[in-house]
């Protein structure tokens, strides 16, 4: 029992030293905010940690003299964004406030300073400003000026949340800055196609569509069906059709090898009397054909984007493939020349090929990778 106290001991000893030795490594580092909070935490466990408590007071003396620096000249900047800038020091100054004050024997001897009412002024300040710069963009009447817009009240709106002006004009910026999509149903030609579409898979720009709109990769972009923008009223700005250039099933094509086996075996027994039997022996063969069945087919999409002016904005094809094969061994002469081996051969079976509507379907799997992914990119650069 005793030993295991000390081991509990001698850990926490070196926790202790260890903790005091990283918060000593930041301020000696000159890392003055990051001392204070590390080693405010540390004290919420030993608050009578002398070197914490050295550590602690001077890190934070020192910060307080950097941020306090830090916010005169800024004080005296014509910049519109100064307002912003002291804020974001007074907000360190507040955060080491609020760690210190989770040790309240600690908040005692370091005597820390509320900024509380500072970061109310100067984060309305900031906030306007903010905001001012926004709309400032937003009248310019552009999809490029009012996504500028929306960051700029986004940014307000941390400096102020809740308020609902800047909460309605960030809505509007939103719309203004917004690119509307239109993804047109796919084409669908050729017999092939058609039957397999209405069997399977009736749905390739409706699950298209599903997955852009959770996942586009720009907040300012919106896709719809035809039937969509059309009850909502919407102006496309962008309009996106797909078709089949080439669906080419493949024929099977068989790929032949054969090998001669031979083997020693007994092919007549002559019977002199009851114990005396002799053997005679020979050689057998038998031919091994086997032969490899492969099918590849493939298929081309071509995507277009189009803006409401006709004009095109990207126009690519995209590549399916699909392979298959399958083995199998035929014998013909003495199958008594056949060893184990050659019998599991020819006892595995030639597999069938593949039915159009799934060769069909892992083509459009691949496809639709490929297509996701290219527009994802594309209409994240929109």
């Amino acid at each position: 029992m005793k030993s295991k106290l000390y081991s509990v001991i001698f850990i926490s000893l070196i926790v202790f030293a260890v903790s005091c030795k990283t918060a000593r490594k930041l301020y000696e580092k000159g890392h003055y905010d990051e001392a204070v909070e590390l080693a405010a935490k540390k004290l919420q466990k030993d608050p009578n940690d002398a070197k914490l408590l050295d550590i602690i007071r001077s890190s934070y003396r020192y910060a307080v003299e950097e941020h306090q620096a830090s916010i005169r000249h800024n004080g005296e900047s014509s910049n519109e964004l100064r307002w912003e800038w002291m804020y974001n020091d007074y907000a360190a100054m507040q955060r080491m406030y609020d760690a210190i004050r989770k040790a309240p024997s600690v908040a005692d001897i370091v005597d820390p300073v509320d900024y509380g009412s500072y970061l109310v002024t100067y984060g309305e300040k900031a906030g306007d400003v903010r905001f001012d710069r926004g709309l400032s963009l937003l009248s310019r009447g552009d999809k490029l000026s009012a996504r500028n817009a929306y960051d700029e009240i986004q940014s307000a709106l941390y400096f102020k949340p809740g308020n609902r002006d800047f909460e309605g004009k960030l809505q509007e910026a939103l719309e203004m800055g917004t690119t509307n999509v239109v993804i047109l149903p796919m084409e669908q030609r050729g017999y092939r196609y058609s039957v397999y579409n209405s069997n399977q898979y009736t749905n390739f720009d409706e699950n298209l569509l599903r997955n852009l709109k959770n996942n586009s990769g720009s907040r300012f972009v919106r896709f719809y069906d035809p039937m969509d923008a059309q009850n909502r009223n919407i102006r496309a700005d962008q309009v996106l059709d797909m078709r089949f250039a080439t669906m080419d099933i493949g024929r099977t094509r068989d790929e032949k090898t054969s090998r001669t086996v031979t083997k020693d075996v007994v092919i007549k027994e002559i019977v002199y009397r009851p114990d005396s039997v002799v053997k005679v022996y020979g050689k057998v063969s038998a031919t091994l054909t086997t032969t490899k069945r492969t099918m590849r087919s493939s298929g081309i999409m071509k995507v277009n984007v189009r803006d409401d002016n006709g004009r095109w904005l990207m126009n690519e094809d995209f590549t399916g493939n699909h392979f298959w094969s399958t083995e199998f061994t035929t014998f013909t002469g003495d199958e008594r020349a056949l060893d184990a081996n050659d019998k599991q051969l020819i006892n595995r079976r030639a597999e069938m090929a593949p039915r159009d509507e799934e060769v069909i379907r892992c083509i459009m799997n691949e496809i639709d990778n490929s297509v996701q992914c290219r527009l994802r990119d594309y209409f994240s650069r929109v």
